[in-house]
This record gives C-alpha cells, structure tokens and sequence, in this order.
C-alpha cells in the first residue's frame, strides 16, 4: 500500500471502524473490578513504575459500586450527547482484564455484550496473562460475528527497559503471548510508550521496527507522564527522570509512524491522563488535541506517512 495524496497519513482507528460499521463507532471504558499479578504479589506488589493505584483506567468504578451494566448505561447517554455515536466497543481497561478464572471472565464480557448496541469487546491484559482457554472464549466471541481486540502491553522491545519499569515480563513473553493470540484469529493492538528512562530515540524507533515485524493489526503509541500515587513520582521528583518535551514527543511519533507497517491501525497517537487523575508532568500532556494537531502538521510538513520507510512495505525505496 502507498501513500495517496487524498488519504490520511496514518491508518487511524475511526476511519477503520467507520469503515467495517458504516457509523460513527466509539469506545465505552470498563472498569471489571480485577486486579493485576504484578500488584497482588503473584510478580509483585509494586505494579508498573507509571501505574496508579487506578491502573491508569477508568477510576475504580467497581469500587464505588457501578456494575458493567450502569457503566455502559452512563458512558452511551454521554458519548450520544457529545460524539453522535449510537454503537459501541466495550472496553475492559483498568489493570488486567483476563487475569481471572475463565468462567468470570465469560461472566463479564457477557454483560458488556447483552447491550444491544455493544459490537464488540477490546480487552486490556497483559502478555503473561494470556491461555489458550481464555483466547478461546474470545475467540467464540469473535464466531457470533463481534469484533474483538486483545489489547496487550509491551511498552518497549527491550528487556533491560522492562526491568527498569518493573514491568514483570520480558519480550520473549509478549512474542509468544502474540503468536498463540494469532493463531486463534484475535486481532492485537499493542501498547507502547515513548520517552520511558534510559530510552533514547534510537532505543524506541527500534521498538518499532520490532512490532512491525510480528501479526500485530493496532497499537496504541502512549507518551510517558508522571501521575501522584505512582513510583514514577518519586523518580521525577529525585530528579532521576524527565519528561519529553511536547516538540520531541511530536518529532518521535512522526518517525515512529514511517516505521510501521501501513495497514497497521494506528488506535492512538499519545497518552492522556484520566480523568481524576493528579498529572505531575509534562503539564501539556492534558491538551492531546494540540498534540494531535501537531503531528499531523509535522507529517504534512516534512511530506511523509506510516510506513514510508518501513521494511515489509514493497513501495519503500
């Protein structure tokens, strides 16, 4: 696939489900009351460096007593009244959404899915956290004809970063994790983040060219931000990180973007913090749509799109 001066220079997501549905499709944020092995003890305690004690989700819904069914009801009353939307993917997003027994597990998609305007389930987990029996019943999901994503974290293709993040898995993990969720015809999007310490811009274009080469259909490309109630905190504050500078940020995207496949689906393009959340710094992390604007200027400007330079695209050269 080339670049056509009359599409846009990315792959994005809202086009893609435009696409497939005919209709504005917009994503309803779950919080299914799970926890995660890398905060109960199973790995560790102290979860990821960047994660709050909300999961960087949706607010701790379940423990305010919202069930799945008034999550969905609240989300599609407002999403209708801003966004026009009258279809939804549910998303199951706060810490690890298959980290579970199988029979729970199909308990909660279930509920999400009983909503008639719910067209699919996307499910925010870890590579560690995935089995053949869970992506089974996904799989069966996907057999009733709903589209379903399995969303899983990677974050960085390099091992030592992992360690760095207490990220508890290593890449090997998330290969096999990608590999198993493949052969079950699961379409993944994976995360993953810029400007994560001891990172420089050579360490994360080859983050890229590594995600580029494995069946992976999405990503969620994420800036590093620094929240209260986070180990990340302490290191800022220490002095022992920074925060990338919105212009860095954008000049890393673009770059990032010319590395991936361009049939991948590009499902975001940076990070904002939740809602609730106490965000440290960058303090310009909470304009996303300035952010956004930026970097389809900066594509524009230096006349370049996803996979311009990436090595499965036949057009490079």
């Amino acid at each position: 696939m080339c670049y056509d001066r009359n599409m846009e220079r990315y792959r994005d997501f809202n086009t893609f489900l435009r696409e497939k549905f005919g209709e504005r499709i917009h994503k309803i944020a779950l919080d299914a009351g799970l926890t995660c092995p890398n905060r109960d003890g199973s790995i560790s305690t102290k979860g990821c460096i960047f994660c709050d004690r909300l999961g960087s989700g949706t607010g701790a819904f379940v423990d305010h007593g919202i069930s799945i069914s008034e999550q969905i009801s609240r989300a599609k009353s407002f999403i209708r009244k801003r966004y026009k939307a009258r279809k939804f993917i549910a998303y199951f997003q706060s810490f690890t959404n298959t980290y579970g027994p199988v029979e729970k597990l199909k308990e909660l998609y279930d509920l999400a899915l009983s909503d008639e305007d719910i067209l699919g389930l996307s499910v925010g987990t870890r590579p560690d956290c995935i089995s053949k029996e869970i992506l089974a019943l996904l799989q069966s999901y996907k057999d009733n004809k709903y589209m379903v994503w399995l969303e899983l974290g990677l974050q960085s293709a390099h091992d030592e970063t992992l360690q760095r993040i207490n990220r508890g898995h290593d890449v090997t993990c998330f290969v096999n994790a990608v590999e198993l969720t493949a052969d079950f015809g699961i379409d993944v999007c994976v995360h993953v983040i810029l400007g994560l310490p001891g990172e420089d811009k050579r360490a994360m274009m080859e983050t890229a060219r590594f995600v580029s080469r494995l069946p992976i259909r999405g990503i969620k490309i994420h800036l590093l931000y620094v929240v209260e109630d986070s180990p990340l905190a302490t290191l800022y504050r220490q002095g022992e990180i920074r925060c990338l500078e919105r212009e860095e940020y954008v000049e890393l995207v673009v770059d990032f973007l010319e590395l991936l496949p361009p049939d991948m689906i590009i499902q975001r393009l940076t990070g904002d913090p939740p809602r609730g959340s106490n965000l440290l710094a960058p303090k310009w992390a909470r304009d996303k749509l300035k952010t956004l604007d930026l970097i389809r200027n900066r594509l524009e400007e230096s006349n370049t799109w996803q996979g311009k330079l990436c090595a499965s695209c036949s057009c490079v050269g």
